[in-house]
């Protein structure tokens, strides 16, 4: 000891080590001469105690957060029904100024279920609510006036449908008819008739285009575009009379300008009946729409005042439970924990074994015994416990078994997914042939109606001259006339047929082939042309130009329809992805022969791909307009038919705004089944 420093002085009662550790062991051997499930049963015991106490605390608590509550859900439910009744009213009034903009079923329909949507909520619900009380009669009352307006429009809608078939396209009807009477009547172009009659018919097709546009977009501008162009009739028609020389001619004209009277009246009553339904969407719509906004804003402010009352009493209550449910937890918290850390300290040791034996069991040592499942105490029940666990780990390898099993299932799913593939696939290639089904068949009809109009008149005519021959009043000139006549029909007659049989007979090679996977020699050019004539009625309103450059002679021992699966394809995907947006541009077709091949070259001016677009070009179900409809199957059935059934290569050339070429090469004699099962893969070059 230094010099100077004193010495501490002793503790009166100085803790020793020993002593302390004696007094835990003392403790921790007389908390294990109780058995463990006495000692689990004291914590349980005193955990019973403290859930107790805390449920009569807190149900004592919950009898006033209950009332709490249930006033303050009543009043938020009540919120949200106003906000239903207000957001239904205006989808109504929304969905009825459209539906009288463009009328259609659907929105009908759709209109008839909100409004008795809106009807339940307000009989229903409203008339439920306490709140409500006072106001709900006010406000079935706006909502019945704002729904009787809604059966007014539909009668004045339907009143101005009526009006529009029975007045205005009836009459425009027998106008067309009485022009065409005239026109007719009429063979000699020179004639001092045609130029009022082209005036007029002129005036009568703006008129009607007008009235058109006024019935369906009620615009000012188009009734009186329609009502100057029936004055104009109006002033063509005594001109005409004085210019007739027939009194077929003239007895037309006299009914042409009655048809235009009704037709002028037509519109008359179309004005006034849309001048009805404005105003009822003014007033009985929107005017009570209006009304019922303001009722439920009143009823608004009155809920939201409830709401807030209710939210401060219940905030009180829960505060006032959670302090009385905290102080009692926090004491017997404390309680629990020191009495737990020391039965803990009595179980602990005795487990440590179980844990070792529950590792080797985790490492995969099944065949080690567990020691003490023999004891009759809680560790040995534990012990026994531990040997349900190595069962556990048995019943694992087993479920690993049924997993791989799953997988296995999975496959078969896999390969019942690539089945539908296949369908989808088919089914993408008869919907191009339905296409191009649709497309000849509006083409076909313009040469056969005109063949129709033509042999109408022609059997007009030979009437008429057969009856002036059968009075003997024929002279030379009108047996002439009648003559030219004749023959200027029959040759009109004859080219229109004629081109509505080629269209046919290209369309029955082509459907033919299509249709058929049958293999044929045929010549490439031909083939070519027969496909790209029977597209050309489906692209009319692309303004897709073609410039085929194949010479002749190049014949194929392959599959025709096949071949044009994959033309009508191109041409399809060039329309859609590289002309979209465009008013039109220019489809390239060439080819030439290259020793056993034929090299083909499609190529478009469009919009080109991007890179990342490029190399998936091929991919199935892979498409930039997955939104508009698009499968992304096109080019993926020409690669498949390409490479397997023609037997040949397919590559890619494209980027953004410089258009897109596939250069084909096919063999000139198809592969047989067997020889095309090997798989060759695209090019897709930038």
């Amino acid at each position: 000891m230094r010099p100077g420093v004193a010495a501490p002085a002793p503790s009166q009662n100085p803790p020793s080590a020993p002593a302390l550790a004696h007094s835990r062991r003392s403790l921790s051997d007389r908390i294990r001469a109780l058995p463990i499930r006495w000692r689990i049963a004291a914590v349980a015991g005193l955990n019973t105690a403290v859930v107790l106490l805390l449920a009569a605390l807190i149900w004592d608590g919950a009898r006033t957060l209950s009332s709490a509550w249930t006033d303050l859900r009543q009043a938020r439910q009540s919120d949200r029904l106003l906000v239903a009744l207000e957001s239904e009213a205006v989808r109504l009034q929304s969905l009825i100024h459209r539906y009288f903009n463009q009328p259609q079923p659907n929105l009908l329909a759709d209109v008839e279920r909100r409004r008795a949507h809106l009807l339940d909520l307000i009989r229903n619900r409203a008339a439920e609510e306490p709140i409500f009380a006072g106001s709900a009669e006010e406000l079935t009352a706006v909502t019945e006036r704002f729904l009787a307006g809604f059966e007014q429009l539909r009668a004045v809608r339907a009143a101005i449908s009526s009006i529009y078939e029975q007045e205005v396209l009836r009459a425009a009807r027998d106008m067309a008819g009485l022009y065409a009477v005239v026109e007719s009547a009429t063979p000699n172009r020179d004639a001092l008739i045609w130029p009022s009659l082209s005036k007029s018919r002129e005036a009568f097709s703006a008129a009607l285009v007008a009235a058109n546009a006024f019935y369906l977009s009620l615009a000012a501008e188009a009734a009186e575009d329609a009502y100057r162009n029936l004055a104009a009739i109006e002033h063509t028609v005594p001109v005409m009379l004085d210019l007739a020389d027939g009194d077929l001619q003239r007895d037309a004209l006299r009914r042409l300008g009655a048809r235009v009277v009704s037709l002028r009246k037509g519109l008359n009553h179309l004005t006034e009946r849309f001048a009805t339904q404005s105003q009822l969407l003014r007033d009985a719509i929107d005017g009570n729409q209006a009304a019922m906004a303001d009722i439920i804003g009143r009823l608004a402010e009155r809920v939201r005042a409830h709401e807030a009352r209710a939210q401060t009493h219940f905030d009180e209550a829960l505060s006032g439970a959670y302090l009385q449910v905290a102080m009692v937890a926090v004491a017997f918290l404390a309680l629990i924990v020191v009495i737990g850390v020391a039965i803990a300290g009595s179980i602990s040791g005795p487990l440590d074994e179980l844990k070792s034996a529950m590792h080797a069991i985790v490492s995969g040592d099944y065949d080690r015994r567990v020691h003490g499942t023999q004891a009759r105490d809680e560790i040995g029940e534990m012990a026994r416990a531990v040997e349900v666990f190595r069962e556990n780990a048995v019943a694992r390898r087993k479920a690993e078994q049924e997993l791989r099993e799953s997988k296995e299932r999975a496959e078969n799913t896999l390969a019942d997914l690539r089945e539908t593939q296949k369908s989808l696939i088919e089914a993408e290639k008869l919907a191009a042939l339905g296409s191009l089904v649709a497309g000849v068949a509006h083409e076909v009809n313009n040469p056969v109606g005109i063949s129709l109009t033509v042999a109408s008149s022609l059997a007009r005519r030979t009437e008429t001259f057969a009856a002036e021959l059968a009075d003997g009043q024929i002279r030379r000139s009108r047996l002439e006339d009648f003559i030219a006549g004749a023959r200027e029909a029959t040759k009109q007659l004859v080219a229109n047929l004629e081109r509505a049989g080629e269209l046919i007979q290209a369309f029955r090679q082509v459907a033919a082939d299509r249709s058929h996977e049958a293999r044929r020699q045929f010549d490439l050019r031909e083939s070519t042309d027969q496909v790209v004539s029977s597209l050309r009625p489906s692209l009319r309103r692309a303004q897709v130009a073609f410039k085929i450059d194949i010479p002749e002679g190049i014949v194929l021992d392959s599959y025709p329809g096949a071949y044009g699966q994959v033309l009508t394809n191109l041409v399809l995907n060039a329309v859609s992805h590289g002309f979209a947006g465009r008013p039109g541009g220019v489809i390239r077709i060439e080819a030439r022969r290259a020793g056993p091949q034929a090299e083909i070259v499609f190529s478009d001016d469009g919009a080109g791909m991007a890179e990342e677009v490029r190399r998936r070009a091929f991919e199935p179900f892979f498409t930039t307009r997955r939104n508009q409809g698009g499968t992304g199957l096109g080019l993926h059935i020409v690669y498949n038919i390409v490479t397997r059934q023609l037997g040949g290569r397919i590559a890619l050339h494209s980027a953004p705004n410089r258009g897109t070429t596939f250069r084909l090469t096919l063999a000139l004699v198809a592969p047989r089944p067997a020889e095309s099962a090997g798989h060759v893969m695209a090019v897709t070059d930038p």
